[in-house]
């Protein structure tokens, strides 16, 4: 079977655009811009009596990683979003491990922050360790969802696979994340970890459906502009 047959055959196109890397560049910035202000925890309230809508600043854009997941899974498959998924992996294991660095180099005389750096960066150790976790199993699970669907659909029924694949994969990477992460930005009581980990979910999955339009008209341009990409038969 010629490499055009099983691009026909999968509906994805080849990584060896100018468009891939540009999307990984972009998915891998978002996941550590995310992780770095998910080290502030969060409150709006209160809403109702006493309760307050706790979250981190993550909420900000870690929902639009899901958005170029779903693009990287839809027009390029599963193996190239784990490409991608891997990449933002390893980058953001090494921002840890710069930062760690950074607090054991000796400081100048004039900088007078170097409590408040241990302190970001011992949470944000804490994040990278659960938004990694929650990262690969919540994207992993999008990218799976979006190709399963989209052999039985084809080019048919785009939102049932970005819905469907938000619901999975957001609930997957939320439970994952606000695991480990709600010590690390300060939740102690079982009612604020549970209107933590539900917000989370409720709210990162509505981002996406609200970005559905965007997300229909960016996978559509890719296509048409990508010349490998094949219609799924």
């Amino acid at each position: 079977m010629t490499s055009t047959q099983d691009h026909q055959h999968r509906g994805t196109a080849a990584v060896g655009s100018a468009y891939y890397p540009v999307l990984v560049a972009v998915f891998t910035a978002l996941v550590i811009i995310s992780n770095v202000t998910a080290t502030k925890g969060v409150a709006f309230g209160p809403i109702i009596g006493h309760w307050s809508i706790i979250t981190d600043g993550g909420f900000i854009v870690f929902p639009l990683t899901y958005v170029i997941g779903d693009v990287l899974s839809e027009v390029y498959g599963f193996k190239a979003a784990r490409r991608a998924i891997l990449l933002g992996f390893s980058m953001n294991a090494l921002a840890a491990l710069a930062f760690w660095i950074t607090i054991y180099l000796p400081a100048a005389d004039f900088y007078t922050n170097q409590e408040h750096f241990e302190n970001v960066v011992h949470a944000y150790t804490q994040l990278i360790v659960a938004g990694l976790a929650g990262f690969i199993v919540g994207q992993t699970i999008n990218a799976w969802v979006v190709v399963a669907i989209k052999e039985r659909t084809k080019e048919k029924h785009l939102w049932a696979r970005l819905v469907g694949s938000t619901f999975a994969g957001q609930l997957g990477d939320t439970l994952v994340f606000c695991a480990i992460a709600a010590s690390a930005i300060g939740i102690s009581t079982v009612g604020d970890f549970v209107t933590y980990t539900a917000l989370g979910w409720v709210y990162k999955t509505a981002v996406e459906v609200i970005m559905l339009p965007i997300t229909y008209r960016v996978i559509g341009t890719i296509k048409r502009r990508e010349p490998t990409y094949q219609l799924a038969v």
